[in-house]
């Protein structure tokens, strides 16, 4: 019993370097690398077996990794601070055994690089972060979507006549405006069209992109950095 407690010690110690968190890392980034190649159809052909094997090899290395980790830990794998980190990686390596033994599921595969996420501090602290905004986030959305729903229904009653295309009906016009919202072609292949049969048409646009593009939007990202700031203090 007292030489698996020393075993366990001894592993645990290697785990946890930076040596051994910078060598799957590197794992990770040469999986990804594989996951593209394969996305390739002269190089699946000439080096598609191999290609095959090493994926197969890093995930082998994947679910040694988990499996030394849960020797080591025992039941504290499931329930220290980085729980939710763990049980992610568990899935995601279940996963891609699962996807082996059904072709149609090969495209989860490339989840896979989502390990990257778990593996890399700096990465860590930015997801808790978001995760950490979601409540000041679907306030702020909820917001955004008023704001959204208003502006398609008075796109639609004010341009949906003459440009049916953009503004004919509902979803076309939350569809539209969404496009104005990521400043997409807004100005010359929207807008100036529209402001040719209605000079007026300038005041909505303009205001939806200040309230909606500029306002709103800008407001989540400072929920986001405020968050940033709590957990780096902490």
């Amino acid at each position: 019993m007292s030489s698996i407690i020393i075993l366990r010690s001894k592993l645990q110690s290697i785990i946890e370097t930076k040596a051994w968190n910078y060598a799957i890392i590197a794992v990770i980034l040469f999986n990804s690398l594989l996951l593209g190649l394969n996305t390739s159809t002269e190089i699946k052909a000439s080096f598609g077996g191999l290609l095959n094997a090493l994926d197969m090899l890093c995930l082998w290395i994947f679910a040694a990794e988990l499996a030394l980790r849960l020797f080591c830990y025992r039941l504290a794998f499931f329930t220290n601070s980085e729980k939710w980190w763990n049980i992610f990686d568990v899935f995601i390596v279940a996963l891609s055994f699962v996807a082996i033994e059904y072709s149609v599921l090969r495209t989860l595969r490339t989840l896979r690089i989502l390990r990257l996420i778990s593996s890399v501090p700096a990465m860590r602290v930015v997801v808790d972060a978001v995760l950490k905004t979601i409540p000041a986030m679907l306030s702020i959305s909820a917001l955004l979507s008023i704001f959204y729903y208003i502006y398609g229904v008075l796109c639609v009653e004010l341009f949906g006549e003459k440009f049916p295309e953009w503004f004919g009906s509902l979803p076309r016009a939350l569809y539209t405006l969404f496009q104005i919202m990521t400043l997409e072609s807004w100005s010359m292949g929207i807008v100036r069209p529209v402001m040719e049969v209605y000079p007026y048409a300038w005041i909505v646009f303009v205001s939806y992109i200040v309230i909606v593009g500029m306002i709103a939007l800008n407001l989540i990202v400072g929920v986001i950095v405020n968050s940033l700031n709590e957990i780096n203090n902490k």
